[in-house]
């Protein structure tokens, strides 16, 4: 994902959260058929271009949606749903580990998985990164799924051209 060098001004909202060691694992961390660390970097791109357009706080915004799934580990001994209903708060209590965050920044965080967390976001801004964060899971799913999809057709292929030619 060529994010990190198309835009001056994002890239230097998100740099100090980039120079955390402990986020930066977040690349080694599975998401969406990804890493955690590319999906970080695309919710919080496109809510920094939605907020900006809309006059919004663009810049408490980039920096809570690129913080939105920071967690590592924290998750791996919930069930899936537990792990959709925990991981919000997890992520919030590493981020408050590292940075200062703002009311509407823990907002953004604590609630980027509303309706599974039950509490509704209180600023236009966490909604944004709410359906922002949905739309760019539903499309890393689809990606994933079509490579998963091409890698065993291709599979599939190999196979039968094998089995042909014998």
């Amino acid at each position: 994902m060529n994010i990190l060098h198309s835009n001056e001004e994002f890239q230097n909202i998100i740099q100090p959260i980039l120079n955390n060691d402990e986020f930066m694992e977040t690349r080694n961390q599975s998401h969406h058929g990804i890493n955690r660390f590319e999906h970080l970097l695309r919710v919080s791109y496109y809510s920094y271009w939605v907020t900006k357009i809309l006059r919004l706080n663009y810049q408490e915004t980039t920096r809570a949606a690129l913080l939105h799934d920071f967690f590592l580990d924290e998750t791996k001994n919930d069930s899936s749903f537990k792990a959709l209903q925990n991981h919000p708060n997890y992520a919030l209590e590493n981020a408050k580990k590292y940075y200062q965050l703002t009311d509407r920044e823990e907002d953004i965080i604590k609630t980027h998985m509303f309706p599974v967390t039950f509490t509704p976001p209180k600023y236009l801004e966490s909604w944004i990164v709410d359906i922002i964060d949905d739309i760019a899971g539903i499309y890393e799913k689809y990606r994933s799924s079509c490579k998963q999809f091409k890698t065993a057709a291709t599979f599939l292929m190999i196979f039968f051209i094998n089995i042909i030619q014998k």
